[in-house]
């Protein structure tokens, strides 16, 4: 606070204790739901998801507000909007007497939720009166109002049991309101805020307010907040419903039981603030985060019963938590959430001192949006699942997920500051005797990159760009395995009892294609922003989700067909790892080989679905895993399969893949960049014009091979389609990696236009097949249009460099050769990977164009004609804007112009 006498001891007390009484008073009107929705829900016959939203929507309002009370403190000072707040929080709580059905409850609750907007208020007015060496203590202090919680459950019930639910609305209703008035009277606007007044300065506008809303840090707090705060708010309305259900005991006990977690996850937060400036907010969020997985995957465990084969005989026996344990669990808890909710609001005001409000605001509005979606999503598993501790299942993802965030940011800049240092250590502390760093040492951030330098490239270039390579395509080979096995596993679903219709089998094969081309568009701006050997482990480890998800679910014939749907979707993560892998590999080799690593990279990774369409059927077929894998399958003919293993067979290998990456692949630092410098692409007509062209070839490639199990088997059911379908796969993926080096020679754009002339071809040969009800035919036409989106493959990715290339030298004249290098290879980089996402998009479209063809016409040749008019359109647009004379690569194409053609006059 620069300029500003700091406020005498009596007045920063006299802010601060008002501010805390006022935040409890608000926080048990804000968790007023808990106690009295159990006897709303009662009266009007609620399902448990009606029950989640009533309880939630209270805190939806105070989430989404605490943004725009933030900046209004900041604006107007906390003893004006602090007041008001409180006063039209009370005449929404007294509304609630009135309301006669589910949709009035509703509204009022909307008003309800107001008392949760006023933790950023009491935040940005508290923060002003200490300086930063006592903020952590005193937004501590503060932040025991949550404490408000426990005393809404302790009190709230023996209220509702003497005057009912709307005696408990009526007081509550009262206090707040009268504290609003009290509020208003005597506190005293904030040091800053009245100094500003004072000299006559403007309040600072909403854009500079919300300025560091940009940097990802102030997401990574909100997640952290997500958790300590949306997760306490969550479990405060979710845990009274808990205990009566599961546990057997009354409202009065339920209460008592989750105030003790409600208490100890709020009155212990001035503790986490003195601790947190003590040893660091840092620290403080490592031990909130340990020891939170921990109680939270004790709490997570459901009863189980365990019979053992013992030498003796069967040996029974159950694990199950009894009350008090539970009890005493969630008071730890409490605890370490308590500290956590202090440590992530020290943090603000040391990096954010002139935007507390903004930055505290998004914070705890996406904590609080955790308080609303988290109580819909307990109740949503528990349907699902049935499982009541599904919903600690959930927060222990969550926590894993922000304390590998967190390790992870922390390692970035650790390595920012000391990069060359760290990479000098021995990789374990027992090797420093022997450790050689002139020897050993392996940088995985390479600052000085020259690939178009011939001898930097022949010295060390090629060597650590073939090595990404190499470690590159066995990750991708799995993410396409991964991503496609859907088109196996689901023409088996009905043999192992599980009753789709075929529009529901279409559906299945078609949404991993359309959530990986959907993710791949996320993807494809993630290298430049995390590195490729960061994102590449990430993405690579990710696929583990979908397998073993599949191995599980297939198990059990009662599984919903959700799951089946969400499950497909997650196979989508193995989809968009393409765009990110050949972003990445984009920035290693020089343009002379760019299109051919491009082409081994995306050719042998595609050998994923011709691999896992040979694999899968055979392991189907044996008990691999043994026990471990789950029993087999009955078939109505008395075979068996374990349907499992169409999961489960790829999990070593993507954890040998992930392991590889992250040991022994690179970052680049020449290929950093903002999400801001890579939109550039948006703006680029020749990005949209090879998205169109990689639908045609990709997209086909894609949806051919997701399709042409389930097509083959309607279309020529005397045929065991299974024992053919991977060879289409395999010779698109080998004609991809075996055919770069002819674009390389000839030029993309020559080859592409042949590509699509030949698939039109290929297409009516498929038609007269199936016109003419010819195996034979039919298979051949689809052998060669997959040979030739594999060569399209290859020839459209060679492309965009070159065009790029000459387009930067148009576009930007007054940059040097070295500038305009990196500026085409950044921007080359980017459209290869969003076009990958917009090519992906085949994929979902042709099985569903199958099904609505066979829905519509009887038959899938509708669907067939359709796409032989797209390949019609590609053909002409590549001709007309690119292979004809005065195209864009003619002249280049016949070694008449350089690559980087002089700028236009």
């Amino acid at each position: 606070m620069p300029g500003i006498s700091m406020p005498s001891r009596a007045d920063q007390q006299r802010a601060l204790w008002l501010s805390t009484v006022a935040f409890t008073l608000c926080f048990a009107v804000w968790t007023i739901f808990s106690i009295i929705g159990i006897t709303i829900k009662a009266e009007l016959g609620l399902t448990e998801f009606e029950y989640g939203v009533l309880i939630a929507t209270p805190v939806l309002t105070g989430s989404l507000t605490r943004l725009i009370l933030g900046v209004w403190t900041e604006r107007y000072g906390g003893r004006l909007v602090f007041g008001a707040q409180m006063v039209l929080t009370g005449a929404a709580t007294l509304a609630l007497t009135w309301a006669d059905s589910y949709a009035t409850f509703l509204l009022a609750a909307l008003g309800v939720g107001l008392a949760g907007g006023s933790f950023i208020i009491g935040v940005a007015y508290v923060s002003k009166w200490y300086p930063a060496e006592k903020q952590g203590m005193a937004l501590g202090v503060f932040g025991m109002g949550n404490v408000g919680a426990a005393v809404t459950k302790f009190l709230a019930p023996f209220v509702l049991v003497v005057w009912g639910w709307q005696g408990v609305a009526e007081i509550w209703a009262a206090g707040i309101a009268l504290m609003g008035v009290v509020f208003w009277i005597f506190a005293k606007d904030d040091p800053d805020f009245a100094a500003r007044r004072a000299r006559g300065v403007r309040a600072p506008t909403l854009g500079e307010q919300f300025a560091p809303l940009k940097n990802l840090q102030v997401w990574r707090f909100s997640l952290y907040y997500f958790f300590v705060f949306g997760g306490f708010v969550a479990l405060a309305l979710w845990l009274p419903h808990y205990l009566v259900q599961v546990y057997g005991v009354d409202v009065r006990m339920a209460g008592i039981a989750a105030a003790a977690f409600s208490l100890a996850a709020s009155v212990f937060r001035a503790y986490g603030g003195v601790l947190s400036d003590r040893f660091g907010a840092r620290t403080v969020m490592y031990w909130t985060f340990g020891f939170s997985a921990l109680f939270l995957f004790m709490l997570s465990y459901p009863p189980t019963d365990y019979v053992i084969r013992g030498k003796d005989g069967p040996i029974a026996f159950s694990t199950e938590m009894g009350l008090l344990p539970f009890v005493a669990t969630l008071f730890a808890l409490g605890f370490f959430m308590s500290l956590g909710k202090a440590a992530v609001f020290k943090h603000i005001p040391v990096y954010y001192p002139n935007h507390v409000g903004a930055v505290g605001g998004l914070v705890g509005m996406i904590g609080g949006l955790g308080g609303f979606i988290l109580p819909i999503v307990f109740g949503a598993l528990l349907d699902v699942t049935g499982i009541w501790t599904s919903a600690f299942v959930l927060l222990l993802l969550i926590v894993v997920v922000s304390m590998g965030w967190m390790h992870l940011s922390v390692r970035v800049m650790e390595r920012q500051a000391h990069g060359a240092t760290l990479d000098r250590l021995p990789a374990f502390p027992e090797l420093r005797e022997v450790h050689d760093p002139e020897r050993t040492v392996m940088p995985h951030v390479i600052e000085d990159w020259r690939p178009e330098d011939p001898a930097f490239w022949a010295e060390k270039g090629r060597r650590i760009a073939r090595r990404n390579l190499w470690i590159s395509i066995p990750a991708l080979l799995l993410a396409f395995a991964v991503w496609m096995v859907w088109s196996v596993v689901v023409a088996r679903l009905p043999a192992i009892g599980f009753a789709f219709t075929q529009d529901q089998l279409f559906w299945l094969a078609a949404l991993p294609a359309l959530s990986g081309a959907t993710l791949r568009i996320f993807y494809s701006f993630m290298v430049p922003i995390f590195g490729g050997r960061l994102w590449t482990t990430l993405s690579t480890a990710s696929l583990l989700i979908p397998a073993l998800g599949i191995g599980y679910a297939v198990q059990d014939p009662g599984t919903p067909y959700l799951i089946f749907v969400v499950l497909a979707l997650l196979c989508g993560l193995g989809g968009g790892n393409f765009a990110s892998s050949m972003a990445n590999i984009s920035f290693f080799f020089p343009r002379a080989e760019k299109g051919n690593a491009l082409a081994l990279n995306a050719g042998l990774g595609n050998l994923g679905v011709s691999v896992m369409q040979f694999l899968v059927p055979l392991v189907i077929t044996l008990g691999v895993f043994g026990a471990m894998g789950g029993a087999p399958q009955e078939l109505s003919d008395g075979g068996r399969l374990w349907v499992q293993n169409a999961g489960f067979v790829w999990v070593p290998f993507i954890v040998a893949s992930t392991a590889a990456a992250w040991l022994g692949m690179n970052d680049l630092a020449d290929a950093r960049a903002s999400f801001r410098e890579q939109a550039v692409i948006f703006a680029r007509r020749h990005n949209w014009i090879m998205c169109l062209l990689y639908i045609g070839t990709f997209g086909s490639f894609l949806g051919y091979s997701a399709g042409f199990p389930l097509l083959t088997r309607i279309a020529f059911p005397e045929v065991n389609a299974l024992q053919y379908v991977f060879l289409g796969p395999l010779v698109g993926a080998l004609s991809r990696a075996g055919t770069g080096w002819v674009s390389d020679r000839v030029g993309g754009g020559r080859v592409t236009f042949w590509v699509f002339a030949g698939m039109i071809a290929s297409v009516l040969v498929v038609i007269q097949g199936l016109q003419g009800a010819s195996f034979a035919l039919f298979f051949a036409g689809f052998m060669a249009l997959f040979f030739f989106t594999g060569v399209g493959n290859s020839s459209t990715f060679q492309m965009i460099p070159v065009i790029m290339r000459k387009e930067t030298a148009r576009l930007a004249p007054q940059a040097g050769p070295e500038e305009q290098r990196r500026r085409a290879d950044r921007e080359s980089a980017a459209i290869i990977a969003f076009s990958s996402a917009i090519g992906g998009y085949g994929g979902f479209f042709i099985p569903k164009a199958y099904g609505s063809s066979i829905a519509m016409t009887g038959g899938p040749l509708g669907a067939l004609w359709a796409f032989l008019a797209f390949y019609v359109l590609c053909l002409a647009v590549t001709w007309a804007v690119y292979t004809r004379r005065g195209g864009l690569l003619f002249d280049i194409e016949r070694g008449r112009a350089p690559v980087a053609a002089a700028p236009a006059e």
